[in-house]
């Protein structure tokens, strides 16, 4: 395991060396951090028209989004290898040369692809949960601090979770599937929306079956002291670990079985 997660950074870093190589890697930097601050915009103007929707106020929204949309920045940063999986590997036949090598499938495929710029959806993410802490007047215990890295750890798997998946069903499909977006930019989405208002069919839908609320909801309310029981703030972790066990059974099953589709 150990030697698995030296190889990964060896590769992180041989990326990241060779994007720094290119001058503009900054600019897509700040374009990302400047698309993450602007999405939620609509939302700040209509709060700011309307006022709050019953106890919503923006900051709460705000909580819930950063959490998800960090734990998807994570995962993107980090398993982005498995996203371009069906297109890299699958279509154009790569995925050959992989499985000849006496290493970890995953920790390959995971490292195969790194865009440093991706980062800056995480480190802007976290500078909106910081500033939505801070006007909700939330206290940066150990207590709290725990949660919320709990949450985020259990976001970045669960996400990457979604990858995998995606990438395993892929191997049958021979090709990328669009409407895994629904799971993956789209989830995150969702959360701008007030969970009390949320569709029935949606609020069920990313808990039972994609723990997308697990992951943001339950810590931001349990940290906020919005109601409900404070335990289901620690659920995320496990939430998150257990999806992507059962996005690997299907990635262990597209694998085995895997036919080359030629150049």
């Amino acid at each position: 395991m150990i030697k698995e997660f030296m190889l990964y950074w060896k590769y992180v870093k041989i990326h990241m060396l060779s994007e720094l190589e290119y001058k503009g890697w900054w600019i897509m930097f700040l374009m990302v951090m400047f698309t993450v601050i602007s999405e939620p915009t609509a939302i700040i103007l209509m709060f700011s028209r309307f006022g709050n929707i019953g106890d919503w106020t923006v900051e709460r929204i705000l909580l819930v989004y950063s959490i998800a949309i960090t734990s998807f920045g994570l995962a993107e940063s980090f398993c982005r290898g498995f996203d371009y999986f069906p297109w890299r590997m699958v279509r154009e036949g790569n995925f050959d040369r992989v499985l000849l090598r006496p290493k970890s499938l995953f920790t390959q495929v995971a490292a195969s692809v790194f865009h440093i710029h991706r980062l800056a959806r995480v480190l802007t993410g976290m500078g909106i949960i910081l500033w939505a802490c801070s006007r909700l007047g939330i206290g940066f215990s150990i207590y709290n601090v725990t949660m919320l890295t709990l949450a985020l750890v259990g976001g970045l798997l669960m996400y990457a979770g979604v990858f995998v998946m995606s990438s395993g069903i892929s191997i049958f499909t021979v090709g990328a599937l669009d409407w895994i977006y629904i799971f993956t930019n789209a989830s995150y989405e969702t959360t701008r929306i007030p969970v009390d208002h949320m569709p029935r069919i949606l609020r069920n839908l990313f808990t039972f079956f994609m723990p997308m609320l697990v992951i943001s909801y339950f810590p931001a309310s349990a940290i906020g002291g919005w109601g409900g029981a404070a335990w289901r703030g620690w659920l995320a972790l496990p939430a998150g670990a257990l999806f992507l066990c059962v996005s690997m059974l299907v990635w262990e099953v597209g694998v085995r079985h895997y036919k080359s589709v030629g150049s």
